[in-house]
């Protein structure tokens, strides 16, 4: 499976905390485009594609979700519930979003610009595509 949690080094004191995103350090790609989703509501699910080339690491900066991850082998859960984990995606990686909670916020940091050419949309075209 071509996913990792990353632990985000976190800068603290009295006045709170701070985590720093920074290509190439503890993001593991050049970040050309930063999105966020808020306000999808719990029994709404998301994703449900996957991408041919492009990279993403997914931060739930507020309440939580669960992702399904399948590589076209298996599938994993992965529940994204902290502001300073980061659920990396690599190339050809099934994704789908549910169980959001109130509220929840999450930022995405994605390796290239959009382009709908790279997505999967059809589950099917994704098994075929991995052949």
């Amino acid at each position: 499976m071509n996913y990792k949690l990353i632990p985000m080094q976190v800068f603290g004191d009295k006045r709170g905390k701070l985590v720093s995103l920074e290509s190439r350090r503890n993001v593991p790609f050049q970040i050309k485009r930063v999105y966020y989703i808020f306000d999808t509501l719990p029994e709404e699910e998301r994703g449900k594609h996957a991408h041919k080339n492009l990279e993403q690491i997914v931060i739930a900066i507020d309440g939580s979700c669960q992702l399904v991850l399948d590589d076209g082998a298996s599938r994993e859960e992965v529940w994204l519930n902290r502001p300073d984990v980061g659920l990396y995606i690599g190339k050809n990686m099934w994704r789908e979003m549910r169980h959001f909670s109130y509220g929840c916020k999450l930022v995405i940091l994605a390796s290239d610009y959009y382009d709908e050419k790279e997505y999967i949309r059809d589950y099917g075209e994704f098994l075929r595509c991995l052949k």
